[in-house]
Formats: C-alpha cells, sequence, structure tokens
C-alpha cells in the first residue's frame, strides 16, 4: 500500500497543500510549530477518522475555515490497483466519499487505508486507560478479519439501546431482548479479540526482543471486560442488572475489555520508565504492522512522527532497519532528519515545512 497523492484544504495553520510522496521513506522537516505534524494528522484522519491528537473539533480545522478536507490516492495490491477517498470533516458533521462512492460509515474509510501511526503520545497505549488498547485491537480486526466490523457496530448498538432503558428505569423484559443481543454480539466479539492478541503474541516478542531486550519476553494478557471463567456474558449482564439499573450504565462487557503486556523481567507495567512505555507501544504497534502485512500480503503506511526526539539513535536505526527492509511507505517527521540515517544505506525523499507550506526538495 503507497499513497501517491495526499491533498488537504482547512488544516490547522496550512494553506491548501499537496504532496506527493515516493515508495520507501519520505522525511518531512521543518520548524518547531511549522506544520509537519499536520501532514500525518491528514493521513490519520483518513485512516481513523480523528487525529492522533484528539477529536477534530479539537484545533484540526484551521481558524476561519468551515472544515478540514482531506484527499488521497494510493495504490494497493498486487496489481497497484488505485484507489481514492475523500472526507470532509467540520468537527461535528462529516461527508466521505470512497472511490467516487458516498459512503454511509466513517468505518468504510478507514477500513479502506491503513495506516500505523507512531507518535508522541503513543505510550499511552501502555500507560493510558482501556479505551486506546480496545481501538487498537479493533483497528487490527476491522481491517484482517471481514466478520468483525458487523459485530462491533451490532454490540455498539446494543450497548446503546440497553443503557438508554437502563436510565429510563424500564422492566426486566425489555432488558432481558436487549442482554440476549449484547450475548450474541459480545461473545463473538470478544473471541475474535482474544485470537487476534494470541496470534499477535509471538510478533510482539521478536520485536519487543528487539527493541527493549533488557526487560525479558513479552506476553499480552487479556481482561474480556467479565469474569468470562465463571459467566457467560449472558449471565454476567444479568448479575450485575441491579447494580447496572443504579449507575444507569452497562457495567461489564467487551466494552470493558483491556489488555496488557507483562514482561518476564518487570513484572510491573504501571513502573516502566517513559521510554520503556513508548519502546513497548511501538513493539506493539510493528508487530500490528507485520501481523497486516502477513494476512494482506502488503504493509500498511508507516507514520513516525518527531522520530528523532522520541528515539535515540541506536533505536532509530534498529526501527528504520525493520521498516526499510519490509518495502512498508514510511513518512518521517522531524527538526531535522534522524541521525541513524547517516548509518543507512537510504536516500529519503525530502520535503521541508516552512509558512505554511510543504515544498520538495
Amino acid at each position: 500500500m503507497q499513497v501517491i497523492r495526499l491533498t488537504a484544504s482547512g488544516l490547522r495553520r496550512f494553506d491548501p497543500v499537496a504532496i506527493e510522496p515516493s515508495p520507501g521513506l519520505n522525511l518531512i522537516t521543518g520548524d518547531n510549530g511549522a506544520g509537519k505534524t499536520s501532514v500525518l494528522e491528514a493521513l490519520h484522519l483518513m485512516a481513523y477518522g480523528r487525529s492522533f491528537r484528539g477529536r477534530v473539533r479539537d484545533g484540526l480545522v484551521r481558524s476561519g475555515a468551515d472544515a478540514v478536507e482531506v484527499f488521497v490516492e494510493w495504490q494497493e495490491g498486487e496489481d497497484c490497483r488505485h484507489r481514492r477517498a475523500g472526507l470532509r470533516h467540520t468537527g461535528q458533521t462529516w461527508v466521505g466519499r470512497l472511490d467516487g462512492q458516498t459512503v454511509a460509515q466513517l468505518g468504510e474509510l478507514c477500513a479502506a487505508l491503513a495506516v500505523v501511526s507512531f507518535e508522541p503520545g503513543s505510550h499511552a497505549l501502555v500507560t493510558g486507560g482501556g479505551e486506546p488498547r480496545r481501538r487498537f485491537v479493533d483497528w487490527g480486526l476491522f481491517h484482517v478479519e471481514p466478520a468483525f466490523l458487523s459485530l462491533w457496530r451490532r454490540y455498539a448498538r446494543a450497548l446503546k439501546q440497553r443503557n438508554a432503558l437502563l436510565k429510563s428505569g424500564a422492566g426486566g423484559q425489555q432488558l432481558d431482548a436487549w442482554d440476549h443481543e449484547l450475548a450474541e454480539a459480545g461473545e463473538p466479539l470478544t473471541r475474535h479479540r482474544r485470537q487476534y492478541l494470541e496470534q499477535l503474541q509471538h510478533r510482539l516478542l521478536a520485536v519487543a526482543g528487539e527493541l527493549v531486550p533488557g526487560l525479558g519476553a513479552s506476553t499480552i494478557e487479556f481482561q474480556h471486560g467479565w469474569r468470562s471463567n465463571e459467566f457467560s456474558l449472558a449471565d454476567a449482564l444479568l448479575l450485575a442488572r441491579d447494580r447496572d439499573r443504579a449507575t444507569g450504565h452497562t457495567s461489564v462487557g467487551p466494552h470493558r475489555a483491556d489488555w496488557r503486556i507483562d514482561y518476564a523481567g518487570h513484572p510491573n507495567r504501571e513502573a516502566l520508565s517513559r521510554g520503556q512505555a513508548k519502546l513497548t507501544a511501538l513493539s506493539a504497534l510493528l508487530a500490528q504492522a507485520e501481523d497486516y502485512a502477513e494476512r494482506r500480503g502488503e504493509w500498511p503506511i508507516v507514520a513516525l512522527d518527531d522520530l528523532a526526539s522520541e528515539l535515540d539513535r541506536t533505536h532509530q536505526r534498529r526501527v528504520l532497519e525493520r521498516l526499510l527492509a519490509s518495502g512498508a511507505q514510511i513518512f518521517v517527521t522531524g527538526t531535522e532528519a534522524p541521525s541513524a540515517l547517516e548509518e543507512l544505506a537510504v536516500t529519503p525523499t525530502r520535503f521541508h515545512v516552512e509558512h505554511g507550506q510543504i515544498l520538495r526538495n
């Protein structure tokens, strides 16, 4: 998968911009605050429906603009199939098109363009709450398991209905129906998540062993979101019903699932240093990209924001060597080129961001 053109307007401080990246390594440099990260944000927005800095309405739309508009053209598959996607997002409403057709669900865009992003906030995948870790697993499944998206939507719809009934004080018969629906969607959804993490385990072991060898062997522990070793999801929902009525929300189920990475030489995840947490998160993201590549036959696009500030020279080299060997299209931003490039036999395509413009060097 390779982006051949990216255009954006209404994006933070940028004038309308266009970039035609090359296969392989693309390096985007500029002073702090110049807007180089915004280029990666535009890619991330198309692939996830949100910026990695937060919601679209939290500053992504340029002041004075009605919306941010992003258009991406890319090639995928052995036959280099040409694809196009566009998204106009006001922060409140959106309109999207994929290959010339209007899409009804934002997820249709997100499932089409695969981008794996590592940025200064990525350590939250390890140190933050459960939501980013659920998003990580679900993103992977959206791309490699065709049945997962419909299950996810079915579960989300049932959860919304059950929570509304709990808040309204509805009777047991109505709740019975939605408990059944939650269980019917939630049990297979959970199996998909568990199997995905089990398959990711051996890849994580290899990547983390290279990036953080001092922590020992890594393992993934998955928590289903209810005591699944004791109860089915249907039984867990019934047992929690009185408590859920009191609080007005559903307290058990896949929406409460979580997972964690433990190391043989460092069993307390919370005690990881920021640097160790950052490398652990990067290991998980690279393992996910490798899993995607094996299942889909091509690598996702890889975006590394401010790499030189996030990793020391040794880790820069290890990551870049791994990615360059894969044949993935890579985007790297920074105030200057990562120092590890001096050790690698690669000539990146260079872009420079200045005064709201992006120029190819």
